[in-house]
């Protein structure tokens, strides 16, 4: 198994994935915990769904780079999510679970009114669970993912104590002259740029357990908030690892196998967890 596997490591499309499964798994975790504690959670299905309806109008016109839209509508729809003013007349779990059902829905219907391709069902599972996208990854994609994830990170450790104190207080945040509104939007789009790339890895329907699972497994363990982002971050990378190296050596869809070893870990820590307040 191990000479099998280093086989697979010579081939280009294989250290692709893995570099690319890393760096999105790592800033989802990052990011997820501050979902989780702001009780956002489900975000990352609305704006997954929304990227996906851009992507089939990125396909429909058939664009070089569907980043060219998709990013700019998930940004600007992470933004009109996060702003919950208080004369929004549609609140933030509404909004977010109209837009993820319309958007499934337009991006499926201009998929298979405007074919492109002979094989659409082939198209649309993959672009939902992710079943050979990390696999067809090419130099630039990768670059692009390079670059976008150390922009991610980079701002998540500069603005580390600016994000903190908006993610548990707001109201005190805001009191003592923090700019709540603008890191929220930094929030926002930093969410956005996390959710765009991961569909690569997982497709749209599974980004949510790339989010969740690490933040509520790092929590069953670690009580402080860096312990629980510096736990996130080691078990989303170590699931993300082990579940494409079991999907290259068992030939099982991608996606839905990093998403099974994240499961089947934070049914791990959350035994751990139990034993310890026990």
């Amino acid at each position: 198994m191990i000479n099998e596997l280093m086989m697979y490591f010579e081939m280009p499309f294989v250290r692709f994935a893995l570099i690319v499964g890393v760096l999105i798994s790592l800033c989802s975790s990052l990011l997820g915990v501050i979902l989780v504690l702001k009780r956002f959670s489900f975000i990352g299905d609305g704006l997954s769904h929304v990227a996906f309806g851009a992507m089939a109008v990125a396909a429909v016109f058939n664009l070089v780079s569907d980043m060219i839209v998709v990013l700019p509508v998930t940004l600007i729809t992470a933004v009109l999510l996060l702003r919950t003013g208080k004369n929004t007349k549609i609140k933030g779990d509404a909004a977010i679970a109209m837009l993820s059902v319309g958007a499934l829905a337009f991006g499926y219907l201009l998929m298979n009114l405007f074919s492109t391709s002979a094989n659409v069902s082939g198209d649309v599972c993959s672009s939902l669970f992710g079943s050979t996208l990390i696999l067809t990854l090419t130099p630039v994609k990768v670059w692009l993912c390079v670059i976008l994830s150390i922009v991610v990170m980079g701002c998540f450790i500069l603005l580390y104590n600016k994000i903190f104190a908006v993610t548990f207080d707001e109201s005190f945040a805001q009191a003592v002259g923090t700019k709540v509104d603008f890191y929220n939007l930094m929030i926002a789009v930093l969410i956005a740029i996390i959710i765009v790339l991961a569909m690569n890895l997982v497709g749209s329907l599974l980004i949510s357990a790339l989010i969740i699972f690490p933040a509520l497994s790092a929590m069953r363990i670690f009580k402080s908030f860096q312990g629980v982002i510096i736990g996130s971050a080691v078990f989303s990378v170590i699931c993300a690892v082990l579940g494409m190296v079991t999907s290259i050596l068992f030939g099982t869809p991608v996606g839905s196998t990093i998403v099974a070893v994240d499961f089947a870990g934070f049914l791990i820590f959350a035994f751990i967890g139990f034993v310890k307040a026990g």
